[in-house]
This record gives structure tokens, sequence and C-alpha cells, in this order.
């Protein structure tokens, strides 16, 4: 029904689903925007939804990877830093994100996120972050399809970086 009301209004592309799992009950930003608190939920639902754009002709767009869930501090206000270790990154935040690329995902979203587990190189937002959208989600997860960033207004980037400076690294960073 989204898709087809998406259809006649001339939108392709929907970003969504929300594939964070919102396992921070401080979190300002995602809470109610997820699916739940259980990565296996979060991510059958975030599949149904997307099969029920991909399968109608709009473009799903998950978001925010790698996983704006376990937040304390919203994105559009500053930078949020996400202290947890590869595995457990990727064993529950990267989690739903995976199966999407698996099934055909056709757009991911970055988020404005410090992941220092998966860039150690300063206070690197993961959408300005290669190490992240290229070396992990391109090569390491394969995925093939459009990556977005979240808004290059909020300030998570604006506070650390020149709007110019942050859509080249962006960029270079690997995002379309």
């Amino acid at each position: 029904q989204i898709a087809w009301q998406l259809k006649r209004i001339g939108v392709h592309i929907n970003f969504a689903p929300v594939a964070d799992i919102n396992n921070n009950p401080r979190n300002p930003v995602i809470s109610s925007r997820s699916f739940g608190e259980d990565r296996a939920n979060v991510t059958r639902k975030s599949l149904l939804y997307m099969l029920g754009m991909q399968d109608n002709g709009i473009i799903a767009v998950a978001k925010h990877f790698p996983g704006h869930g376990d937040t304390h501090v919203d994105s559009h206000l500053e930078l949020p830093v996400i202290k947890h270790d590869p595995a457990r990154l990727d064993s529950i935040e990267l989690f739903p994100f995976k199966e999407l690329i698996y099934s055909g995902i056709s757009g991911i979203m970055t988020g404005h996120l410090n992941v220092p587990g998966l860039d150690s190189t300063g206070r690197i937002p993961s959408s300005l972050s290669a190490s992240i959208v290229d070396t992990l989600l391109k090569q390491k997860m394969g995925f093939k399809g459009l990556v977005f960033t979240d808004a290059m207004t909020m300030k998570g980037i604006t506070n650390n970086f020149e709007p110019d400076s942050a859509v080249i690294r962006a960029f270079i960073a690997g995002n379309d």
C-alpha cells in the first residue's frame, strides 16, 4: 500500500526501512522509528518492508548504517559515539543490514555516527569514513546498490566539518 501510494505521487525512492535495533532506552531519535529491540524481529520486518517496496517498483533504502540504535545522542544535534567492539557490532547492529544486503536491498543510508570499533582514526562520522562505507559496506559486506548519506546539514556533520568539505569527504568515502 505504501509503495502504491508513493508511485501515485511520483516518488521512486523511500528512505526506509529503519533497520536500527532500538537497544538503548535513552535513544532520543530512533525509539518508535525502529521495529523493536530484537535483532531477528527488526530484520524480519525490515525485510518485509523492503520487499513490499521493491516488488512494487520503489527503491528501498535501509538506514542508518552501521546502526543508530544504541546511542543516547540525536545525530541531528551532535555526533553520537557507539563504543562497541567489532564482534558486538557484527552480531547486533550490522545484523539487519547484512540480511537486507543478502536479500537484495537497493539502497543503504549511512548515519552520522562515530564508531571507533569500525574506524579508529578519530571523531570521524561513519558517513565520511572510507573504512566503513567502502571497505566494510561495499567490499566486506558486498553491497552493490546506492549509498546515500543522512542529511548533510545535521549537526553530527556540521559541528565538525565545513559543508563543502563534508560533501567531498562523503563522496570519497564511497557514498553515491
